[in-house]
């Protein structure tokens, strides 16, 4: 069966590190399907600190849009409440926040679908710098061979202890491709990218063209209807008349737009700061899988450098220490290596900018032939017109390691307690069953690595199952 996925191409997540069949399958049937419990640092408690701790557990709440409503209920600036990383919405998620406010009224907030636990008082506030990575429980339903045909429990958990065999002996023991996620890119729409292209090439009108019209897959009605009509008449009255009141970002452009005809970058302007970033991350992004995939298809091996490779340092936390970086010669190949094979280094691919410089050899070549294809090849990442999302560039590691994984069996689900998508059952690109097989898989994964990736390495299926 031949499963075409034009997002997975539009970002440059294909092809698998092994060559085997995977089991392919649905993730977040339903929320519960999904956990994720943050590992961070200790914070350090004291009775007379300012800030409250607390352990939240959040069900199917995307991070910030939870931190704006507590900030809202406690009658607190946002600024005020600090976490470690955030979590996919979709998802039953576990972690720390310190909030600057008292314990009391922490206590007392009710909101549907989260539990707070406080843990006590702290005169230490937590960061990005404090996630250490996150421990996932994570169930796959509906299994299938390539055929369409439903899996058993037990051919479904033999075909998952075969790919976990045949990562080991390929890239090394708990090591899979650090692919970035489509989360990066916009989920059903990669239009974060594409955005991203037309900033870095100083053109915001088709910057914002392209962000309130680029079609998207398996789009809501009323917004296809909304972003075929901007793509035959522009940005109207109409136009923000027809969009549906969820597009809030892309009605704040417009309604710029019919006050200040014209001024494409003051629409831009109107994404959150976050967002605007994001659009030139994703265009590195796609730079990154590009590359990896442009390695892995070309027989070079991923998890071991090749002399030209840039190489860096893993530190205590399990990340890449990017200033450490060395470019490998044939003199220091044996040496490299056996610090690869020990978890010490890692290879590295580019996330280019203004200064980042690619590797030597075989992976010079792969790494200016991704640039090459993004069209980005004449740009030189900064942004004139709004400074701060200039870009300098860094490296990432190609692979990531993943720890503690066990895979199982679970009970076929009753289908009224599954959701919308899965009883409307495979569509035409698809690849699972409602009577195939379930497996679960738990295991931890450093922060800055993509669960959804590791499990697409076993499932081989379309994106939109992720």
């Amino acid at each position: 069966m031949t499963i075409l996925d034009p997002v997975a191409k539009a970002i440059g997540l294909e092809g698998y590190a092994t060559k085997t069949s995977g089991i392919g399958g649905v993730l977040k049937a339903r929320v519960s399907d999904f956990r994720v419990d943050e590992i961070s640092t200790s914070v350090s408690l004291d009775s007379r600190g300012r800030f409250t701790v607390a352990r939240i557990t959040l069900t199917n709440w995307e991070t910030n849009k939870f931190c704006n409503n507590l900030a809202k209920r406690l009658g607190i600036s946002r600024n005020r409440i600090f976490f470690a990383g955030t979590k996919d919405k979709r998802a039953v998620t576990q972690q720390l926040f310190v909030i600057d406010a008292t314990q009391h009224k922490v206590a007392q907030i009710d909101i549907p679908d989260v539990e707070i636990e406080i843990i006590g008082r702290t005169h230490q506030k937590i960061g990005f710098g404090n996630h250490r990575g996150n421990r996932f429980t994570i169930i796959v339903r509906g299994c299938c061979h390539p055929d369409g045909s439903p899996m058993t429990a037990d051919e479904a958990l033999a075909e998952a202890e075969h790919i976990k065999q045949e990562l080991s002996q390929s890239l090394g023991e708990g090591i899979f491709p650090n692919w970035i996620g489509p989360q990066r890119f916009g989920s059903g729409r990669p239009v974060t990218a594409e955005v991203g292209k037309h900033v870095l090439t100083g053109d915001f009108q088709q910057a914002v063209l392209t962000y309130l019209s680029m079609e998207g897959v398996e789009e809501n009605i009323d917004v296809a209807k909304f972003r075929q009509h901007v793509r035959d008449n522009g940005p109207t009255a109409e136009a923000l008349e027809m969009a549906p009141k969820w597009l809030g970002f892309e009605s704040r452009m417009i309604e710029h737009l019919i006050n200040n005809p014209n001024d494409y970058l003051g629409a831009f302007k109107k994404l959150p700061n976050n967002l605007q970033l994001m659009t030139i991350h994703a265009a590195q992004s796609i730079i990154f899988n590009q590359s990896l995939n442009r390695r892995i298809s070309s027989g070079l091996p991923i998890s071991t450098p090749i002399e030209g490779d840039l190489v860096g340092r893993i530190d205590e936390k399990g990340q890449l220490n990017v200033s450490s970086c060395v470019v490998v010669d044939e003199r220091t190949l044996p040496r490299i290596s056996r610090n690869c094979q020990l978890g010490r280094l890692v290879t590295t691919g580019p996330l280019p900018g203004s200064e980042i410089y690619v590797a030597g050899g075989e992976s010079k070549t792969i790494e200016l032939a991704a640039i090459n294809d993004s069209g980005l090849a004449g740009v030189d990442w900064s942004v004139d017109e709004i400074p701060r999302l200039s870009s300098k560039g860094t490296r990432r590691a190609l692979v990531s390691n993943f720890h503690d994984l066990y895979i199982d069996t679970v009970p076929i689900a009753m289908a009224e307690s599954l959701g919308e998508k899965w009883n409307m059952g495979p569509g035409k690109n698809s690849r699972w069953h409602p009577e195939g097989a379930c497996l679960r898989f738990r295991f931890s994964l450093s922060s800055g690595s993509y669960a959804t990736t590791l499990l697409r390495e076993f499932m081989q299926c379309p994106l939109g199952q992720l």
